[in-house]
């Protein structure tokens, strides 16, 4: 899949602001400093179309990225970031609930993990949320290109071992840096659109 076109056309947060045109829908969801905005430029091929910002939790919205007039591509705010108050933690969670409790459209979530470490609990608090909706679920591990050859091989199995993912899920190993498993994900992608 060769990315033609991408802008930012819909910033929502309840269900009526959603597109309505019935196109397939991938959801990105991940903690605030995953690297979600450097996912979504990597993979579109755009070097600022997502912000990037030097403080995590930056996204308050659902933001729907539309791509080659083909599909949607949408960013959540982010989880288990200290700083954001519980109050705003609710309505987020809530936000997130809404559009995963009737969306027809979604046909899979890329769920971002930090290569380097362990998944969190916030992260298999994530995955089981996900999994109680039986949606499928791509997990991405992020920032690759930050762990050293020996230790690839190692948090790979750690990773697959803590997060023990269902049957139908699978793992990309991604780096923004180093445009790993960029292709694979575009693949994916191409694969559930037009297979």
């Amino acid at each position: 899949m060769v990315i033609k076109e991408a802008s930012l056309d819909i910033i929502a947060t309840r269900r009526s602001q959603y597109p309505d045109e019935g196109k397939p829908e991938f959801l990105l969801v991940g903690r605030s400093n995953v690297g979600k905005s450097s996912f979504i430029n990597s993979v579109l091929s755009r070097n600022n179309l997502a912000y990037i910002s030097s403080k995590p939790g930056k996204t308050q919205t659902l933001n729907f990225y539309f791509v080659n007039n083909d599909f949607y591509l949408i960013d959540v705010p982010g989880y288990g970031y200290a700083s954001t108050d519980k109050k705003t933690q609710t309505k987020f969670g809530l936000m997130i609930e809404e559009y995963l409790e009737k969306r027809t459209e979604l046909k899979r979530v890329f769920m971002l993990i930090d290569f380097r470490h362990i998944p969190t609990e916030d992260d298999l608090l994530m995955y089981n949320f996900l999994k109680y909706y039986n949606l499928p679920v791509t997990v991405i591990a992020t920032k690759a290109d930050k762990v050293g050859g020996s230790k690839k091989e190692k948090n790979l199995k750690d990773i697959l071992r803590v997060m023990d993912l269902a049957v139908g899920d699978d793992l990309v190993v991604f780096s923004s840096v180093t445009k790993l498993g960029v292709k694979e994900v575009l693949q994916k992608i191409d694969d559930i659109i037009h297979g």
